[in-house]
């Protein structure tokens, strides 16, 4: 078995310039797609597929569907001149059965001419476009057959030609042919040598079809039940195989840790009895829940998720104080400076009441201040340290961290998390994020975490009035706008451009701003924020809308994680059709967050069907979640935010919507052969721990690193 995965890797490591057909050029493009090796070929899944398999005759060709028919050519190719110009040509040619006639055309391919001769036989396969005395088929796929074709008797040419054929997602200069010759050649080369990484049990329990079946049948099925089985062993080898490797890197993380035991105390409940608000059923369920944690053993490892203004701060807070109650320092790590100072000052002003030190530590910190509060976190003076990066900085030592949360997970990667969870012995975990996401999603983005979710809103708050418009609508809102101002308030204004684009119709924030500043509000204070300002400078210009020195906040979406400024009550989003639907979600939820009614407003320059039924979601719902669950249907899981930002495994075939219930599965197997095998070291195991050791290598060495 060992020769034969070693010769089986080798062959899978084979350049794709070593296939026939795919010299320096079409290497070149083939890498933009990725691919470089005979493995990552036969892992270049098909996007679509084209039944030509089924053959129809002319009298029983339907309007707008795609089918495939064998035709006799009837006429010449007659060359018609559309346009104002003699180069705009439509090629077009009768072809006919024993059942009636079709036209088919061609645009601008006058090689055509000379391609078609009457009463030759052809195969051909594309969209029908069907009137009352008409059947039309434009730019179809075709092929010459043989003379003696017979379509009832088993056909060699025929049955190559009539199959389900796949289509790959390519790149330009690169034809469909040319992709499935290579892949073909791939398959052919890699017979009789791919070893099946699922143990025999796994596939025989769950009916999964053999390894090396199912790549064949995923590029090349045989029928479409042969599909269908092909990419329901692959879809459940992706959604497992990325389980297990989630689960190991949990073991990993978890591997010989003690967790910090912390007491019960009193003060915890002492402070949810003098708040002047009364938690909601979900906020206490989740203390609860990290309460438990806190007091295992174990190290907390927990992803607390919650939608904008549940309360995710007084349960951080909460959760720090049992940590200072217990005799432990406290750290929480924001993404900026402004929501660090935010942060402070919400928190200082909920415990002045208690003897707890809270301390502030940003990049802002310089000399003789910042050499003080080092001082002071080294020595244990401050208990609840707040900050951004700096926290993980070398300079910065902790006297004794018992908790660490970082806030807006998405902003942080695994190692500065893990950085920041290394400045103390086995610190309990907390990972907070506004950004709700399906529960299907949460556990694949998060499958290291256990999760915990504040799922309900605190009462009196007043949801945001969403609308969407269009460009008539303009002046309209341009009016809104001047009375809200008129009236004391703040706006913003999100783009989702910063520079100009030939390409895109879309008017950048840069342009935006300059039109509005000196046409549309000249008489206004117009702040200008995106990404390609320094540090300072956003900070600055942040700080001077939470002041009120700034009516009107023209930015791009990095204002999704930001400040809270109550007295901003309108959202603006230009281009609306160009966010996805969490992404809008956030930016509405920077409004609302004060005593008065806020709006927010959706321009939407679309007209397609999926545009407008985005723009109907935000207009209808303020959940959060039922919104992040809509997000991931309509744009599947490889767009959904935040994905592509965890340096794990990109789904190639599994669709987190369609196969929620073979995730489920997946992940009861994971965890069962986990708990038999935690480092994966029985036999039936190798195959499965050398692929998860590929597919995870930078994440594991994250976690292991000291």
């Amino acid at each position: 078995m060992e020769g034969e995965i070693i010769k089986s890797e080798d062959i899978l490591s084979y350049p794709i310039s070593s296939l026939k057909g795919i010299g320096a050029v079409r290497e070149k493009l083939f890498k933009k797609l990725g691919i470089f090796t005979v493995r990552d070929l036969i892992n270049h899944f098909p996007r679509d597929y084209e039944d030509r398999s089924k053959l129809v005759k002319i009298k029983d060709l339907k309007d707008e569907e795609a089918a495939a028919f064998i035709g006799t050519v009837a006429s010449r190719v007659k060359v018609l001149h559309y346009g104002n110009t003699k180069y705009l040509t439509i090629q077009k040619v009768e072809v006919s059965d024993e059942t009636g006639k079709a036209s088919v055309i061609w645009f601008n391919q006058p090689y055509l001419k000379n391609v078609f001769k009457i009463r030759e036989k052809y195969f051909f396969y594309g969209r029908v476009k069907r009137s009352k005395n008409s059947i039309e088929i434009q730019n179809p796929i075709y092929e010459k057959i043989g003379e003696a074709l017979d379509q009832n008797t088993d056909h060699e040419q025929l049955k190559k030609i009539s199959r389900i054929m796949p289509v790959y997602p390519t790149t330009s200069g690169l034809t469909q042919t040319v992709i499935r010759t290579a892949v073909e050649e791939s398959l052919n080369l890699v017979e009789g040598y791919l070893y099946d990484p699922l143990p025999y049990y796994i596939r025989e329990k769950y009916k999964l079809a053999e390894y090396s079946f199912s790549i064949y049948n995923i590029h090349f099925p045989c029928n479409n039940e042969a599909l269908k089985t092909a990419r329901k062993r692959l879809a459940f080898q992706e959604l497992f195989l990325l389980q297990l490797g989630l689960l190991s890197v949990k073991m990993t993380f978890m591997e010989d840790k003690k967790g910090i035991i912390l007491s019960k105390g009193e003060l915890t409940q002492k402070l949810i009895n003098s708040l002047p608000y009364k938690l909601t059923n979900a906020q206490l369920r989740v203390f609860n829940e990290i309460s438990k944690d806190m007091e295992s053993g174990k190290v907390m490892n927990r992803l607390v998720q919650g939608d904008v203004g549940s309360g995710k701060t007084v349960v951080a807070v909460l959760s720090l104080v049992k940590a200072v109650e217990n005799g432990y320092q406290g750290v929480l790590m924001v993404p900026t400076s402004i929501l660090a100072e935010q942060h402070y000052q919400t928190i200082t002003n909920m415990l002045k009441d208690y003897n707890i030190k809270v301390g502030i530590l940003t990049g802002n910190l310089k000399g003789k201040e910042k050499t003080k509060i080092l001082q002071q976190i080294k020595r244990g003076e401050i208990d609840i340290i707040i900050g951004t990066h700096a926290l993980i900085q070398d300079a910065v030592e902790y006297h004794n961290v018992g908790l660490v949360i970082t806030d807006e997970q998405h902003r942080f990667g695994v190692r500065q998390r893990l950085l920041l969870s290394q400045k103390g012995e086995n610190p309990h975990m907390l990972v907070m994020t506004a950004t709700p996401i399906p529960r299907t999603l949460a556990l694949i983005l998060y499958g290291d975490l256990d999760i915990s979710i504040i799922n309900e809103m605190p009462p009196g708050r007043m949801k945001v009035k969403t609308y969407a418009v269009n460009n008539r609508m303009r002046e309209r809102i341009n009016n809104f706008i001047r009375k809200s101002v008129s009236e004391g308030r703040q706006v913003y204004i999100v783009c989702p451009l910063i520079e100009d684009s030939e390409n895109i119709d879309a008017k950048s924030s840069v342009t935006l701003a300059e039109d509005i500043a000196k046409k549309d509000f000249k008489d206004l204070r117009v702040g200008l924020l995106h990404g390609k300002l320094k540090p300072s400078e956003k900070e600055a210009i942040m700080k001077e809308f939470a002041e009120g020195k700034i009516d009107i906040l023209v930015s791009t979406s990095v204002i999704e994680v930001g400040i809270d400024v109550p007295n901003a009550t309108l959202m603006i989003i230009e281009n609306a059709e160009r966010f996805g639907l969490s992404q809008l979600h956030q930016l509405r939820g920077r409004v609302g967050r004060g005593k008065e009614q806020s709006y927010c407003i959706l321009y939407n320059e679309s007209n397609s069907k999926i545009a407008r039924e985005r723009m109907k979601v935000m207009v209808k719902s303020n959940d959060g979640f039922v919104i992040a669950d809509k997000d991931l249907r309509l744009r599947g899981p490889g767009e959904f935010f935040g994905t592509r930002q965890h340096g794990l495994p990109e789904l190639k075939i599994a669709n987190l919507y369609q196969d929620a219930e073979l995730l489920k599965e997946a992940q009861n197997v994971a965890k069962a052969v986990i708990e038999d095998d935690p480092k994966l070291m029985k036999e039936e195991n190798t195959l499965l721990k050398k692929m998860i050791d590929e597919m995870f290598r930078q994440k594991i060495d994250e976690v292991s690193m000291n």
